[in-house]
């Protein structure tokens, strides 16, 4: 006896949970039906928030309600870091003006870029140490609230720094990214100080993300999928995303190895 929606999905949900990530053309073979009605599954799933859409399939959605201390990110994913930051760099231009915000991965896209001729507007803090006298590059710092656990400042103290500014791209690293949540974080401050930069870009929005800040939710909105030109993610990432749905946000993926 055929299952009906909600019991299907259901089971989805659930093998989700199990396996991690699913494939259409397995769920349609395991529930014996169409392909459609399973894309027809996925998408409501992923409407109501219980899901990711992938490239072929979906994930769970990932919370992270609480941030991860600065030194602990800084240890994931060292290599992928280097790599998109790498891929990064071979998109700017002397003379740019940049906004880059907090982040272990636009920490390792400041440190590529000291031996270039651009203009870096920075809430990270350990950009300081990078601009030492050898580096090519002139630091802005915004002003706001010290917080450790980012090595950040933001918050209203940084806006009036922010808004005599237009920047050529902003590079722009995220807690979470998701097609239909867009970008977030669990810190309002920080949000609210990425939005600003976004907002008085005149160029691209490169957003930097390594693979497990993809499908990732956090409490925060930033801004929406469709304010971003280009996402500059490592490989593992390609299983995760829906090409189709990047195209239809507007965004090219750019896989740094």
């Amino acid at each position: 006896m055929a299952l009906i929606p909600a019991d299907r999905q259901r089971q989805i949900i659930a093998l989700i949970a199990q396996d991690g990530v699913v494939q259409v053309q397995d769920l349609s073979e395991r529930f014996n039906v169409s392909v459609l009605t399973i894309r027809r599954d996925l998408d409501f799933l992923a409407e109501q928030g219980f899901i990711e859409r992938t490239h072929g399939g979906a994930t769970l959605r990932r919370s992270l309600p609480i941030e991860p201390s600065y030194a602990q990110k800084s240890l994931e994913y060292p290599v992928e870091k280097q790599a998109i930051a790498a891929k990064v760099v071979s998109l700017i231009e002397e003379g740019d003006t940049l906004f880059i915000n907090s982040g272990s991965t636009t920490f390792e896209v400041i440190r590529a870029l000291r031996d270039h001729k651009v203009t870096i507007v920075t809430n990270n803090i350990d950009a300081a140490w990078v601009a030492n006298d050898d580096a090519q590059f002139r630091l802005i710092l915004v002003g706001g609230l010290y917080r450790t656990r980012s090595h950040s400042v933001s918050g209203g103290l940084a806006y009036p720094i922010i808004d005599q500014i237009f920047a050529n791209k902003a590079i722009i690293g995220v807690d979470g990214f998701s097609l239909s949540a867009g970008l977030t974080t669990p810190v309002v401050e920080e949000a609210e100080t990425t939005r600003q930069m976004i907002e008085r870009t005149v160029g691209q929005v490169i957003v930097v993300a390594t693979s497990n800040k993809i499908g990732v939710l956090s409490n925060f909105t930033t801004v929406e999928a469709d304010h971003v030109d280009l996402l500059v993610t490592d490989k593992e990432a390609i299983n995760l995303l829906s090409s189709e749905e990047l195209q239809e946000k507007g965004i090219e993926l750019i896989i740094a190895q």
